[in-house]
């Protein structure tokens, strides 16, 4: 009896200890994906890392990360929008520096103090606070926005420098924001789940003395399931220095992103997710 206890408490602590930084989503937090079917490799950059955004041993949604240029290629929710608190505690990925870390995203000052990594060590493997200081008409751009959730630990977990690219002033905080908190609302009526995949295109340009890219375009794309014989989905995508937000089929998305990336044709959803 006390050895069958004992591989239970084993078998909880080793799934507590699913690393966060995975090899792939589809074994790892596939539910976020439509289908459960992440996007295609055509999106994947040359230094990738995969990462199921766990907070308090519980994942919220999925990154998909470019270690070289230190922001997310792009970042796939369940969008459930709600009222609450804005959240003001930015976190990082500890499993960026190596697996040996915590498998849950922490602050700064918890790896530097708690765990003896060096800001230089942490700096390495990811954007940090610092990189995001003293920005001239660009600030802190979430991918998976803190709106589109409805607890408050789903809303604190998006606050991740992993989930974030520096973005246009004036977009963030305006036709962006517009999209997410009233596009979205009008676009989602009658969904039963809607799967959101929001990304960005690296640029030519970067912040913190050329250690983050910021990006040339955001975009995000979205599939909804009305019922088992209807499935809806639309698109946006903006350039990062325009105030300006364009509404596109998600085939007309896929086709700019193809070029955009120009690593071969772009699939964002599972084929059952209609183009027109």
């Amino acid at each position: 009896m006390l050895g069958l206890l004992l591989l239970q408490v084993l078998a909880s602590c080793l799934w507590l200890g699913h690393s966060e930084v995975v090899n792939s989503f589809e074994t790892s937090c596939p539910q976020f994906f439509f289908r459960e079917i992440p996007p295609n490799e055509a999106l994947e950059p040359q230094k990738p890392a995969w990462i199921c955004q766990r907070y308090k041993n519980q994942y919220y949604f999925a990154t998909l990360y470019d270690r070289k240029m230190r922001i997310p290629v792009y970042s796939a929710y369940i969008y459930q929008p709600g009222p609450g608190k804005r959240p003001k505690t930015w976190l990082v990925e500890p499993q960026l520096i190596g697996p040996t870390y915590p498998k849950t995203m922490e602050k700064e000052w918890t790896l530097l103090n708690r765990y003896n990594v060096t800001l230089e060590k942490l700096s390495e493997s990811q954007a940090i606070l610092h990189d995001y200081k003293n920005l001239t008409g660009l600030n802190r751009g979430h991918l998976n926005p803190n709106g589109h959730h409805d607890d408050y630990s789903s809303r604190i977990a998006t606050f991740t420098l992993t989930n974030i690219v520096p973005q246009d002033e004036k977009l963030n905080g305006g036709a962006w924001n517009n999209y997410e908190q009233q596009t979205m609302i009008r676009r989602t009526q009658g969904c039963r789940t809607t799967y959101v995949i929001v990304g960005a295109v690296p640029g030519n340009n970067y912040i913190a003395k050329g250690r983050v890219n910021k990006p040339s375009h955001l975009w995000s794309a979205a599939c909804c399931v009305v019922d088992n014989n209807y499935i809806k989905a639309w698109a946006v995508i903006a350039e990062n220095d325009r105030n300006q937000v364009q509404l596109l089929t998600l085939g007309e998305l896929e086709d700019m992103l193809t070029e955009l990336y120009g690593r071969g044709q772009v699939s964002l959803f599972d084929s059952d997710c209609p183009r027109e």
